[in-house]
């Protein structure tokens, strides 16, 4: 007997297949409508008699956020948002090349905690930058990059100066976003802000198109035809512009918040920080090496510094942490690091990453315990795989667990005769190093010698910029910062070139202060032209140049290794006679005035105090201060 099988109604599958296509339909045309933006222009009208621009909700947000100062080199793509930001009380400075004014916001970044603004045009404007943001975001620097940009319309259609800039900056950068319409602006540049500042902080980027930043009256003269065109085909095309226009100004004006956004910071666990006091407590020769991460907000330098001396262990400081303690500090060792690490049997790195400056990790004793702390996991854990293991691994804000460490000590004490032992390898280090100073050299002067006088010379309110190879390498051993946020240096990037910007950033951010700049010769050629732009505002800075006519720490292994000293050799240029010719003010020293450095130290002081750029050329020889260093 045959099972009967129920028919399927006649004609099922065509009103289904219509209701699917008609679903379908619907959804296209909805998301085509939301895409021209036509239900938020229901909503939100169009001023169009108004002759505000974009480039004052970029100024808006920047004041709520404290900028004091937006570092540029003018374009047309940016010069409203400029005018605005001059407008309302942040000062303006251009600089000759868009590479320092990144420098210049990335020193603003890294004294002030807040983040550091630079703006510059679309095209070469940007890519003249790059070098300058991955300096930022390897030395973990929050700031942020304006960048104008064609029209939205004109883009991938050839307009002037037009690239794919997002994905030039996407790898470079925490945060990247292409403003599209001007009610746009104050949320994204908002975003972008707390972005740069949370988490490890780092640049960011943020792409202004011209019809975001111009006024409507303008935009719509280039955007739109002044008559409708004649034909079905012109007047589709006239009324997509038409509401192009319209979609980019709708709701432009309305009131929104301009202020901070909450930012995200990781802190330790309770349980990691006991942890760590535990391992700690049991130390008989424990060491701290401090890094730049430590003088992040929201921990005051003062706070480190007291947390530091009341934990009362030896320390080494690396980057921004140099001159925490200031000069001659005795918790401060500044010698034999690498033999220090290895004869601790606790060692807490606390900013600090096992990249080539540690070594890769490979200078720490397998046999110690090593405490690591540091905001981003993947520094924290560099090559934990291979040369060194962590007892303790802590992903959190350096300064704040440093503080919460000390609390849970209080009380703990260690043996002096660990610290006195390292201070003792100090003082032997050290006076090879006045050894050092007193050979003679070939030809002009020691510069071992030079920069212990300059030691010696510089005063308790100077803050020191270093830009070089050699000779700022040799500095690094024998010059002192002399308290918190008073060195800059450009990082493990080790980027030539930072110089100008730091020094132009620096003195803004501390006016009270003497910015005190130590360059090399070779990289003094790339700040040379911005003597002028001290010249022009008005920004006394002194630049003490070590010119031993070459680029001496590449050839102090070149040449022995590979027998040639090509492309390492450079001219004993009267730098200082260049600096002239840009208004600024010029020294020398040589040979034929060894005995008068100091004077001619104070004499460049004074001027500098007096208001004006100063440049001191001072003619070096070379001595084996450095041998046996590598530049790879």
């Amino acid at each position: 007997m045959e099972t009967p099988t129920a028919a399927a109604p006649a004609g099922g599958f065509f009103p289904s297949f219509l209701l699917l296509a008609f679903g379908t339909l619907v959804a296209a045309v909805l998301g085509t409508v939301h895409r021209l933006g036509l239900f938020y222009q229901l909503m939100h009208k169009v001023d169009k008699t108004s002759i505000r621009h974009g480039g004052e909700s970029v100024a808006a947000v920047l004041r709520a956020h404290g900028v004091r100062f937006v570092f540029t080199l003018v374009g047309g793509h940016i010069s409203p948002l400029l005018v605005a930001c001059e407008k309302l009380g942040i000062r303006v400075v251009d600089t000759r090349h868009e590479v320092t004014a990144v420098f210049a916001a990335d020193a603003v970044a890294r004294l002030t905690g807040t983040v550091g603004v630079a703006a510059v045009t679309a095209g070469p404007g940007l890519t003249n930058t790059v070098t300058a943001v991955k300096n930022a975001q390897v030395a973990q620097s929050p700031v942020l990059l304006l960048g104008g940009a064609a029209s939205t319309l004109l883009q991938k259609r050839g307009a002037l100066q037009a690239i794919d800039q997002m994905s030039l900056f996407r790898p470079l950068c925490k945060f990247c976003a292409s403003v599209r319409t001007v009610r746009d602006i104050v949320p994204t540049l908002r975003a972008a802000v707390a972005a740069a500042q949370s988490g490890t902080p780092g640049p960011v980027f943020v792409e202004l198109p011209l019809d975001v930043l111009y006024p409507y009256f303008m935009v719509e003269k280039e955007m739109v035809p002044a008559k409708l065109p004649k034909g079905l085909m012109g007047r589709v095309v006239f009324w997509y512009l038409q509401n192009c226009l319209t979609n980019l100004f709708a709701g432009a004006w309305e009131p929104r918040p301009e202020g901070p956004l909450p930012l995200n910071i990781p802190q330790a666990s309770p349980q990691q920080v006991q942890r760590c006091v535990e391992i700690l407590s049991r130390a008989k020769r424990p060491l701290l090496v401090l890094g730049s991460q430590a003088l992040l907000p929201p921990t005051p330098a003062t706070k480190l510094r007291a947390a530091v001396e009341t934990l009362g262990v030896p320390c080494f400081l690396g980057g921004m942490s140099r001159g925490l303690l200031g000069r001659n500090h005795p918790l401060h060792i500044r010698q034999n690091r690498s033999a220090a690490l290895k004869k601790a049997d606790v060692v807490v790195l606390a900013g600090a990453v096992c990249d080539f400056r540690l070594s890769y990790g490979r200078v720490l004793n397998r046999k110690s315990k090593i405490i690591i702390v540091n905001r981003n996991r993947d520094d924290m854990l560099l090559n934990s795989d291979v040369f060194w293991k962590p007892q303790e691994a802590v992903q959190g804000d350096v300064g704040s667990f440093m503080l919460k460490l000390v609390e849970g000590l209080q009380g703990q004490m260690w043996a002096s005769d660990w610290a006195e032992e390292l201070r003792n390898a100090d003082r032997q280090k050290e006076q090879t190093y006045r050894d050092k100073a007193g050979m003679p050299v070939s030809q002009h002067l020691n510069p071992v010698r030079v920069l212990q006088q300059v030691e010696e010379a510089l005063p308790d309110n100077a803050l020191l910029v270093v830009d070089g190879g050699d000779f700022v390498a040799t500095a690094a051993y024998l010059v002192q910062p002399r308290g918190p946020l008073r060195w800059l240096d450009p990082g493990a990037f080790g980027t030539l070139g930072v110089g100008a910007g730091f020094a132009l950033g620096a003195k803004l951010c501390q006016p009270d202060a003497e910015v005190w700049c130590l360059f090399g010769d070779g990289a003094f050629g790339y700040s040379l032209i911005e003597f002028d732009t001290f010249v022009r505002h008005k920004i006394p800075v002194m630049a003490l140049i070590g010119n031993d006519a070459g680029w001496t720490q590449i050839s102090r292994e070149q040449v022995p290794r590979l027998g040639s000293d090509v492309a390492c050799g450079l001219a004993y240029t009267d730098y200082h006679k260049a600096a002239i010719g840009l208004g600024a003010q010029g020294l020398m020293l040589s040979r034929d005035n060894e005995d008068q450095v100091v004077k001619v130290l104070r004499e460049g002081q004074q001027l500098c105090r007096a208001g004006h750029a100063v440049v001191v050329n001072i003619l070096i020889g070379r001595t084996d201060f450095r041998d046996g260093s590598i530049s790879v």
